[in-house]
């Protein structure tokens, strides 16, 4: 077997530390100058918000195809007088033929769920919703 001293470096110890010590204070000074970018106010940077947020939890839901918000959480009374009658749409002239012949035909559909007010916030929240109604106060409408 072979000795370990035939792979002595070239160098020593003192002289890489000489030459590489530019080298890690330009390491040093790229984290330090990261430091201070990150904390400077930029306009792409988030702004603090007005009040400490309270929510612990955020449910988000988009459901492709769920139920309509007219149907839910969003009462359209001029919807229930125009119930079954025509769209009044001006431009029908400018459209192409077969957009005509479907909004020539349209008529509106009124919802089938009846609305009430819930909670001391006083959300509307359809009959589709009963159990849900009585948690009014602490849902977030947006």
């Amino acid at each position: 077997m072979g000795q370990c001293h035939q792979f002595t470096p070239s160098i020593s110890r003192r002289h890489w530390l000489e030459t590489t010590a530019c080298g890690f204070g330009a390491l040093a000074f790229h984290a330090f100058a990261q430091q201070i970018a990150s904390a400077a106010d930029s306009p792409w940077s988030r702004p603090t918000p007005h009040h400490a947020p309270k929510a612990n939890r955020v449910i988000f839901l988009f459901m492709h195809g769920g139920v309509s918000h007219v149907d839910s959480f969003d009462p359209k009374p001029k919807l229930a007088e125009y119930n079954g009658k025509q769209l009044p749409f001006k431009g029908i002239d400018n459209l192409d033929v077969e957009l005509k012949d479907k909004a020539g035909n349209g008529k509106l559909l009124d919802t089938t769920w009846k609305f009430q007010q819930h909670g001391e916030s006083g959300a509307w929240i359809s009959n589709l919703w009963p159990h849900l109604a009585k948690h009014a106060d602490d849902l977030c409408f947006i």
